[in-house]
Parts: C-alpha cells; structure tokens; sequence
C-alpha cells in the first residue's frame, strides 16, 4: 500500500511553508539513521531470535493501551473502548504482562489511536506540516497530542526509584522495535523515490488522514 502510493502522491499539494528547515532536518535525522539506528536495528535483528522480537513488541504494544483506551474515550469510540479493556486485560495476565499477544487471537486486534488523532476527530486542524530532530514529522497537532498523550500514560503518575530508567529504555526499544519491523520497507520506498522527503510526508500525512476518518486498517504485525 505504502509503495504504490509512493507512485501517485509524492508531489501532491502540502501545507508545507517551512519545507527548506524541513529538508535540512530531514537530511539530518537520515544521516543520523544510517550511521546509528540502522546499524542497531539490523544487529538487533540478527542477535535477537524472532520469537523473542515478537514478544518485546507485544509487551510494548500492551504498555501503549491504557493510552489507547484514554483516546478512544475522548472519542466517542466506547466499543472500541471496550475492546481495548478486555484486550489489556487478557493479554496482561493470561499473555504473561503481553509477550504474549492471546487477544488478536480471540478476535481482539491491537488498535492504534493518539491524541493527535483525538483532535483531529474533535476537528482542530493539522498546521503546517514540520520535521523535527529525532522526532521526525510532527505537525503542531501531532505535536501538542504527544505532549497530551505523556498525561494519559499512568506511567507518568507513578513514582518509583528507577523510573526515569524505565521510561527511558522503554522509548529506546519502542525506537528500536520500530526501525527494526520496517528496515525494508522503508529501504524499498527510499530505492523506488525521485524525492524521498516529498514521498515521506505524503505517506505521513495520508496515513494520519486515514487513521482520524476511521480508514485505517488494523495493524497487521503477523501475530
């Protein structure tokens, strides 16, 4: 889906009044990806058995929940909501604190949903798109819905002595099991782009479109 939007989108219309910073951080946060986080996500690939891969995303994906339910919430989505209770629930206790993922398995799939696409539903507008350092596209209602989503985490209200360890290799892996999952695709889509920055932030801003009007599809992560 993702490469054959690449054919038909890469130059359309974008509210984009900062694309000469934008490239530059672009450029910046690829060269940071192909000297460092490339060369981990491939080791870790390697090193790391898949069965063992599978369970460190499933353990992270059911950390993510509770963030999940909170957006779904604010919503309107109360099935969905619902959905997801039962989802952490089983997957937290019989899925042995989610490695293992028995809720796709009883017809209860990962959903994916932030408070940036909260706002969006609520129907606050996208802003100029912008490319941040590490952070990588994050348009100022993106932007404000990750700062929102830090509140909705219950992570964030507990205090224990090595919490900022915790919180820190917990986005470290999320990175990692990320750039891992997608090393070729994303080296297919760079091989196949004319401009790989116009294509990124079409398929960014698609995807994000997609996600607030109900389109997207479930992930599919061949659990």
């Amino acid at each position: 889906m993702m490469l054959s939007g690449c054919a038909t989108t890469a130059n359309a219309p974008a509210n984009d009044p900062h694309e000469g910073f934008n490239r530059k951080v672009f450029a910046f946060n690829m060269s940071l990806d192909k000297a460092v986080l490339l060369p981990v996500a491939k080791f870790y690939s390697r090193a790391v058995p898949g069965p063992a891969r599978t369970g460190v995303h499933n353990a992270l994906s059911n950390l993510d929940e509770p963030v999940v339910f909170s957006n779904q919430l604010l919503q309107g989505h109360l099935t969905d909501a619902g959905k997801t209770v039962v989802r952490f629930a089983v997957n937290s206790s019989v899925g042995i604190a989610g490695l293992v993922d028995v809720g796709t398995k009883l017809d209860l799939p990962p959903q994916d949903t932030d408070f940036g696409i909260t706002l969006g539903v609520w129907g606050a507008g996208e802003g100029p798109y912008l490319m941040l350092p590490l952070l990588g596209p994050a348009p100022p209602r993106d932007l404000s819905g990750m700062a929102v989503d830090n509140f909705l985490d219950p992570v964030t209200y507990l205090d224990f002595r090595s919490k900022l360890a915790y919180v820190g290799g917990r986005d470290a892996l999320q990175i990692l099991d990320m750039r891992s999952r997608n090393i070729e695709t994303l080296d297919a889509i760079e091989r196949t782009s004319i401009d790989f920055y116009a294509v990124t932030r079409s398929l960014y801003l698609q995807h994000r479109d997609a996600q607030i009007r109900g389109d997207e599809p479930p992930p599919d992560d061949g659990l």
